[in-house]
């Protein structure tokens, strides 16, 4: 199983940057204009339960990514895992934790992909790369849009 951690100071409180994730829109806004992903629905929130269907566009076909939340604590965590989707496995797992008037986000991805051990030793590079890309997009917006 591979593994990828991001995580950054937001200079603002732990309830302005949760309450930023619970947006309706947040996926879009954290989603990199780079990448060829459409949101197709987003259901529940942060809620356990609550379910993201992605599609990937990769020219000529298109792949459907389903992502339900698995874990939650209001104002701690939630986590997601991939229902259906390009990965063997994918558990999402987004930290928040205060710090003073600031707020540590750490997001934590346990993958896997088809096809290992071969495939994760030829693909953990080029995965990790297209993670820490998206990730630091992602906090980057985040601040940018909590921060006082």
């Amino acid at each position: 199983m591979l593994k990828f951690s991001h995580s950054s100071l937001i200079k603002a409180p732990l309830t302005v940057v949760w309450n930023f994730h619970q947006r309706q829109d947040a996926v879009e806004l954290l989603t990199p204009p780079w990448q060829p992903v459409k949101v197709v629905r987003r259901e529940g929130g942060l809620d356990i339960g609550a379910e993201t269907e992605f599609l990937l566009m990769f020219g000529l076909f298109d792949v459907r990514w389903l992502a339900r939340h698995v874990e939650y604590e209001e104002y701690k965590l939630f986590t997601d895992q991939q229902i259906e989707g390009p990965m063997k496995l994918w558990i999402h797992r987004h930290q928040f934790q205060a710090e003073g008037n600031y707020t540590r986000l750490t997001d934590s991805i346990q993958y896997e992909v088809w096809g290992e051990p071969l495939s994760e030793f030829c693909l953990d590079w080029w995965i990790s790369a297209r993670l820490r890309d998206m990730f630091t997009y992602r906090h980057h917006i985040t601040a940018q849009s909590c921060e006082l």
